[in-house]
């Protein structure tokens, strides 16, 4: 390893990957410093359960913002798979409402049944969400426009509502407006629910934000499978970087760093010894220090519980009409109506864990069924994620571990109450017969991958404009320290896999005076 290098980027994970892949092809002298034994952060995929052959990406699971002409210019040769089921949700006395990709007039059928007129309703939503991401999509590799010239562009482009309803007004106006059913009205919500610590109406506008970068990616908002597993999108990303030349150390603590006058100095611990390297620039893709305070409000507040589950077979609905295949496909809303949505929410902020937790399921394995052996295929096994909303870091701060089983135990309890069978019964188990389940609080995410009060995005979603004029035509990426750059999560126009601000920084980097 030389002690001199042209970028020094903190953090391993997929965006942290991308930047190097940018720098190293332009010529500079890339060093990574992860302090995990593997590359990839949150996308990452494990063997979780060692008796079993199968890949779980265990905490990103799907890809919507990684832009297409990211993947061009980095030659990436990912397929990211379509789910032909939207969503199934279950309710009342085994009744449920499924939402397909593929076949709109069973949709249509289906979202009538709750209410008249929620059809054509709905609709009205999916094509303003398109609008809005037909604008918008394109400008997040771009150097940032301010909130007027972006006002001024909507007006031109013949729709400024959508300014107005997305921006300007909280999103619950917006979907109270053209929804009448609450269990709609819900699915629809969830999108500005996940990893927000934020109800439709609040003030902060979080949701709007969050509802926004859910459904503007690549102009479809589409969220997709990997191929693979979320792992292969990191190998393919640490290959390109290393072809371009980019060096990489693991197990590599930060311990602190100093600006100096060329550049700045970086102490971390590897193997028990202490090291410093020098570097021109130096890129976050873990969260800074000077970025790690919380807002007081609890807008930074992580929200997100994860349990992966190994199946020996997908359980059957209560609901008979409704196949396993297409129950699990999509996304399997539980207690996500806008009535329990609100309720949960509740719950939380008065320090209580919802006896029905709102969440929502996805079975991988329907989609890409490479993630497990041919044998496990064979044998009819299946992969199943749990995302819980609205449970929030503070709840597991005290007990971690008996929090976290009363959310499993509690999560498990709503879910049986839509199956005729009960998921305990279907979950594989080990050679020791414990059952195969990991669960993940925020205390858990901030433990493993340093994500500040377990928030999966850094810290509350910011706009995707400049919000100061020192902003304008910036990639987001800046700091008010020289030679000193963002380029996770945490920069603006960062969360979620989208590479987006490793590009951002990069480019910011190789835009600059001095380089």
């Amino acid at each position: 390893m030389s002690t001199r290098y042209d970028a020094i980027i903190v953090g391993g994970g997929h965006n942290g990957l991308v930047a190097a892949c940018y720098l190293a092809a332009a010529g500079k002298r890339v060093l990574i410093l992860e302090k995990n034994s593997s590359l990839g952060g949150a996308s990452v995929s494990h063997q979780l359960f060692p008796d079993y052959a199968a890949r779980i990406s265990r905490y990103a699971y799907l890809v919507s913002l990684f832009p297409d002409r990211l993947m061009r210019e980095l030659g990436l040769n990912l397929r990211l798979l379509k789910r032909r089921i939207s969503s199934y949700t279950p309710y009342g006395n085994d009744q449920g409402l499924l939402i397909s990709n593929e076949d709109s007039r069973l949709s249509q059928r289906q979202i009538e049944t709750l209410a008249a007129g929620d059809w054509h309703g709905y609709q009205t939503l999916l094509e303003k969400q398109r609008a809005f991401a037909n604008i918008v999509s394109d400008s997040l590799l771009e150097p940032l426009k301010s909130r007027s010239e972006w006002e001024t562009t909507f007006a031109t482009a013949g729709r400024p509502e959508l300014w107005r309803e997305f921006v300007e007004r909280p999103i619950g106006e917006l979907l109270e407006s053209h929804i009448t059913s609450d269990l709609l009205r819900g699915i629809v919500f969830t999108d500005g629910k996940i990893g927000a610590n934020a109800g439709a109406h609040d003030a902060s506008l979080l949701q709007n934000r969050t509802f926004l970068y859910h459904v503007i990616g690549n102009k479809t908002g589409d969220w997709r499978v990997p191929e693979g597993g979320m792992g292969e999108l990191t190998r393919q990303l640490a290959e390109r970087a290393r072809r371009a030349g980019a060096e990489w150390r693991l197990g590599a603590e930060v311990l602190a760093t100093e600006a100096e006058n060329s550049g700045h100095r970086v102490m971390f611990r590897q193997h028990e010894a202490d090291l410093e390297i020098e570097g021109e620039h130096l890129l976050w893709n873990a969260t800074p220090p000077f970025r790690r305070r919380p807002d007081p409000s609890g807008i930074d507040e992580g929200t997100s519980f994860k349990i992966n589950m190994l199946l020996k077979k997908l359980p059957q609905p209560a609901n008979r009409s409704i196949t396993p295949e297409q129950a699990f496909a999509g996304t399997l809303h539980i207690d996500e109506s806008y009535a329990q949505l609100e309720s949960a929410r509740q719950t939380a902020q008065q320090g209580r864990i919802p006896e029905a937790p709102a969440g929502e399921i996805y079975c991988h394995t329907l989609t890409d069924p490479t993630i497990l052996s041919a044998e496990l295929r064979h044998k009819g096994y299946h992969t199943l994620t749990y995302f819980g909303l609205d449970l929030p870091y503070g709840l597991f701060e005290r007990d971690n571990t008996r929090a976290s089983q009363t959310v499993v135990a509690n999560v498990f309890k709503g879910l049986n109450r839509y199956l005729a069978e009960p998921l305990e019964a279907c979950l594989a188990t080990d050679r020791h017969g414990r059952a195969c389940l990991e669960a993940k609080s925020p205390v858990d995410l901030e433990a493993e991958l340093g994500l500040p009060r377990g928030n999966i995005f850094h810290k509350g979603l910011a706009w995707f404009f400049a919000e100061s004029e020192a902003e304008v035509g910036r990639y987001g990426a800046e700091t008010d320290r020289p030679n000193e750059w963002i380029c996770g999560s945490s920069a603006r126009r960062g969360g979620a896999v989208s590479g987006i601000p490793g590009r951002n920084a990069a480019i910011a980097i190789l835009n600059s005076p001095d380089v």
